[in-house]
């Protein structure tokens, strides 16, 4: 029996069956994943505003929901840099409690894309806006961690981008460069130790080196411990968020953002893997599982979550190819989480800025950034648009532009391939290098008869000019006849404009014919009552018909 669209990839593979040697492969996957994502949790958590053990449960409870209830086989789900933004911004404006309940409203509203089945809508998403807002992400990632890189003595840096750059400015006189000397150190480790070992992750060895060096030399530098307190070494018990209708409507837009960006980053992160193992993911189920995801996240107090790019390429490259390996995962960060707690607490804040600052690094995707700089105009507007409007007001508005410029755009592009051109004889008209058949030929048509053909959508964003070609005939026909075997299809305007300009030959006692009209064009102009201003025996399924009816209306008015 055939799988639904909503089946978890883990229930699919369970039935199949998985061997011995791949279950091996994945448990050994999931452990280096799981060491991978421990600096990456804490210093997601501690990036956003929130305390690090947050991104540690995140990292456990949505990482393994993700892995059971997901669409991939080798998703690995947790805390991403992409969130960062939304995140600190919500905690700034509505607090902890305030980022708990939209994600879990992000959750609800995840659950119903993947049943509404728009999980297939995603890939809609423009390029340029994906690169332009997750470039300006890299940005802001980076601006959020001078403090700690510089080691700057400042209590609360500001949300605003250029407040904030100003705050640093005004600090650059007291630079600590133990600090800076770490973080440099923590980002030389970070992007070279795979040279000596692709097993074991440069920032795990960077913040194992750090901490030992802050703590037995005393050196005076911020860690977690001295900016957080203890990191709590046990999951409390998962409570469900109180809403009410007005919290509902004072958070409904960020838990909308934070959807729609889970949503696509987990979804990209799929199709990512797929080309790396050949695979096909589950859209919808996705979808569901990471909305699942974040509810339980947010019950047990965590951050957002969604599919990590990064450590799902981690887990493909060390041979994991089914859930099994985000499981594991998940259960490693656990163990650790238990056991090494009060030992994270000493990790230098400088080491964190470095790992932060190699994650800003790579997601700013600069080689994408620059190579879209050289390609057509709209695309340069819409990505810098879209990485302006990030970087300087809100990831939220940045979306909600680019998309609607991106809309705008297309609908411009689209409504350019529209044409309505005059035809004579296609005898006589044809290209001389365009191949006719005799039965595409069209007959000698009658005096008085003219004939125009429309190639495209006849959509709201064409129809105006449509109309503005028919109605500038410079002769009133006693027959138009509009060729309209190359209408892709026709909306509510283009239905409107029609008639509208049907009406008006009707009353200059011109009669119009519908030529070559397709079954789905046909339904749609049936359901806009097109008979109300058009006789049926006016509408041909061939040209040879139109020209035949042309001829029986020449011929009736004559008589």
């Amino acid at each position: 029996m055939k799988d639904s669209p909503f089946t978890p990839k883990f229930f699919s593979i369970l039935k199949e069956g998985i061997s011995k040697e791949q279950l091996r492969k994945d448990v050994i996957a999931g452990v280096i994943v799981g060491i991978v994502a421990l600096p990456l949790a804490i210093a997601f958590a501690i990036a956003s505003g929130v305390s690090p053990d947050k991104g540690l449960i995140t990292a456990i409870v949505a990482g393994l929901l993700v892995s059971v209830l997901g669409g991939s086989r080798v998703q690995i789900g947790g805390p991403t840099g992409a969130f960062i933004v939304i995140v600190y911004a919500i905690v700034q404006e509505f607090g902890v409690d305030g980022l708990i309940i939209a994600t879990f409203m992000a959750g609800i509203i995840l659950i119903g894309m993947g049943l509404a089945r728009l999980g297939n809508l995603m890939k809609f998403i423009p390029h340029p806006l994906i690169v332009g807002f997750t470039s300006g992400i890299a940005v802001i990632i980076f601006s959020s961690q001078i403090k700690d890189f510089f080691g700057f003595p400042i209590d609360s840096v500001p949300a605003d981008f250029i407040e904030k750059w100003k705050l640093y400015a005004l600090h650059f006189g007291h630079i600590n460069w133990v600090a800076v000397i770490i973080a440099l150190g923590t980002i030389v480790i970070s992007l070279n130790f795979h040279k000596i070992s692709s097993k074991i992750p440069g920032s795990i060895v960077a913040i194992v080196l750090s901490t030992v060096l802050v703590l037995f030399f005393e050196m005076p530098v911020e860690t977690i411990e001295s900016s957080f307190g203890e990191i709590p070494n046990k999951l409390s018990m998962p409570t469900i968020p109180q809403v009410d209708f007005a919290t509902i409507q004072k958070l409904i837009q960020p838990a909308f953002a934070i959807a729609l960006l889970g949503g696509i980053e987990s979804l990209l992160s799929a199709v990512v893997s797929d080309g790396m193992i050949g695979g096909r993911h589950r859209s919808n189920a996705e979808l569901v599982g990471q909305g699942v995801a974040n509810c339980f996240s947010s019950m047990f107090g965590g951050i957002p979550a969604t599919g990590a790019i990064a450590r799902t390429a981690t887990n493909v490259k060390n041979g994991g190819r089914t859930p099994v390996a985000g499981i594991v995962h998940a259960v490693v960060l656990l163990i650790i989480m238990l056991a090494l707690a009060p030992l994270a607490k000493l990790i230098p804040m400088a080491c964190l800025a470095g790992i932060l600052i190699v994650v800003a690094y790579h997601m700013s995707e600069w080689r994408q950034f620059v190579s879209l700089l050289k390609g057509n105009k709209s695309d340069v507007m819409i990505l810098l648009v879209t990485f302006f409007l990030t970087v300087v007001f809100d990831l939220i508005i940045a979306i909600e532009v680019g998309v609607v410029l991106s809309s705008f755009v297309l609908m411009k592009r689209v409504s350019d391939t529209t044409t309505v051109r005059h035809l004579g004889n296609l005898s006589q008209d044809q290209d001389e290098h365009v191949e006719v058949l005799f039965e595409d030929e069209i007959p000698v048509l009658p005096k008085g008869v003219i004939m125009y053909e429309i190639h495209g959508a006849l959509f709201f964003g064409a129809a105006q000019a449509f109309q503005d070609t028919i109605s500038r005939l410079s002769d009133r026909p006693r027959v138009l006849i509009l060729r309209m075997r190359h209408v892709l299809f026709i909306d509510a305007t283009g239905m409107y404009r029609l008639r509208e300009m049907i009406t008006k030959f009707n009353r200059l006692n011109t009669k119009v014919i519908l030529s070559g009209v397709n079954k789905e064009v046909m339904e749609d102009l049936e359901k806009g009552d097109i008979y109300a201003v058009l006789a049926p025996e006016n509408i041909t399924d061939s040209i040879e018909g139109a020209a035949q009816r042309a001829a029986e209306i020449i011929e009736t008015d004559a008589s």
